[in-house]
């Protein structure tokens, strides 16, 4: 009897044990995919921000590509000052592999990424009393998920090279198309902030004509009524 207890104590212990580190693995777990973005594992990603950079300012924004993925980036200057921001990007080396240029746009290409965190970073510092409105895009693809997917199937001893070449040729495409359509709405936005930029110079132009043609010809008057203006109570000397 004492024995058997002994051992019931002993299978108690153990299943404690195993208890306590399945909660720990369990929590481990849970804490690396909560420290993971949740955009890491896709194989394609863009991203289409506006900022507003401050005078005399430099801000920066990091990134995440996969190892292996192509890496690319644009920015154009919406509006605010003479059109134009400095922008660089640096690698997960911390190498700058674009230096610095003040121009209206700009975009980089990496077509394999090492892995890890680019920094974005648009300046504004030589301009010292206006704002800029940036558009920055980014996209991050991953083309050999394809492959991973071409290799899944084979295993089902299904033949699907032809299908995956085709879909491969239609994501490069597809991502080309939305490079270029960052393109165009960059220029739209452009565009269009130069658009109510002349319309309210040209508005604030005008009024401030009218108002100086108005007190022109108020002070005229004036001073034409003054010239015909006669005193009735003057005597004459005949």
């Amino acid at each position: 009897m004492g024995l058997t207890w002994q051992r019931l104590r002993l299978n108690l212990l153990i299943l404690a044990i195993a208890l306590i580190s399945s909660c720990q693995l369990i929590a481990l777990t849970s804490a690396q995919e909560a420290t993971q973005s949740w955009y890491e594992n896709l194989p394609a990603v863009a991203m289409d921000y506006k900022v507003h950079i401050d005078a005399g300012k430099e801000d920066c924004y990091h990134q995440y590509v996969q190892a292996g993925a192509t890496f690319y980036v644009s920015f154009s200057v919406v509006r605010g000052g003479d059109g134009m921001a400095g922008f660089a990007v640096r690698n997960p080396a911390g190498e700058i592999v674009k230096p610095y240029q003040w121009q209206a746009t700009a975009d980089y290409t990496d077509q394999v990424s090492p892995g890890g965190y680019y920094s974005v970073c648009i300046d504004n510092q030589f301009s010292r009393f206006a704002g800029k409105l940036v558009n920055i895009y980014i996209t991050v693809v991953k083309y050999d998920a394809w492959d991973k997917y071409a290799k899944e199937i084979e295993e089902l001893q299904l033949n699907m090279q032809n299908f995956t070449t085709t879909i491969g040729t239609v994501e490069r495409n597809i991502n080309d198309m939305l490079g270029y359509q960052a393109h165009s709405r960059h220029r739209e936005s452009r565009d269009y902030a130069l658009l109510l930029d002349n319309n309210s110079y040209i508005q604030t132009f005008s009024i401030s004509q009218i108002v100086v043609i108005l007190i022109t010809c108020s002070i005229q008057v004036f001073f034409v009524r003054k010239l015909f203006d006669v005193r009735s109570g003057s005597k004459s000397r005949i």
